[in-house]
């Protein structure tokens, strides 16, 4: 028994990995050519901490789906360039919380005006209408992966994210 070819055409998964991909890369282009010192990694920490100021590093590193021990790194690198500073939560003194420095102003005002040239390049030629018909099936397949299976309580990888978090990471990031 021959298994059938596959298909020519890339896969819906293959698609977004693909385009994902190549905007990171172009954000990363621009920001070399704009000369902007941080990684896009630190960027997206800084973009983050600018949505939801008073995050936890523990939920941040969990928005941004990678190791704390990275972000730490990544938050150590910011809080040494004076963009971001740590705070003990006065409720538990075990976990620090991420505030912008007003020196993130500018660098932040950079990094948006950069994002923007990426999203406006990469959605070029395409008419307002399939702009918005694009985001809302976007939207759609993000909800569709984001619900709850049936009997499940709490999705595993939300265990332990404070109800803000679990709100913000299920909007448009």
């Amino acid at each position: 028994m021959s298994l059938p070819s596959p298909s020519t055409e890339p896969t819906l998964g293959r698609l977004l990995q693909d385009v994902a991909r190549l905007m990171r890369r172009r954000f990363e282009q621009r920001a070399r050519a704009a000369q902007i010192p941080f990684s896009r990694k630190q960027c997206s920490v800084l973009t983050r901490v600018e949505h939801e100021e008073g995050l936890s590093q523990t939920a941040l590193a969990h928005a941004l789906n990678v190791e704390p021990i990275v972000l730490v790194r990544l938050v150590d690198r910011l809080e040494a360039a004076g963009l971001i500073e740590r705070r003990l939560n006065p409720r538990d003194r075990r976990v620090w919380l991420l505030y912008l420095t007003p020196a993130a102003g500018p660098v932040l005002e950079e990094i948006h005006r950069l994002s923007q040239a990426v999203h406006e390049e990469t959605l070029a030629g395409l008419p307002e209408s399939r702009r918005q018909l694009l985001t809302a099936a976007l939207r759609h397949l993000k909800t569709n992966l984001s619900a709850r299976q049936p009997g499940e309580t709490e999705p595993p990888s939300a265990a332990g994210i404070p109800a803000p978090l679990k709100e913000y990471v299920g909007k448009d990031a």
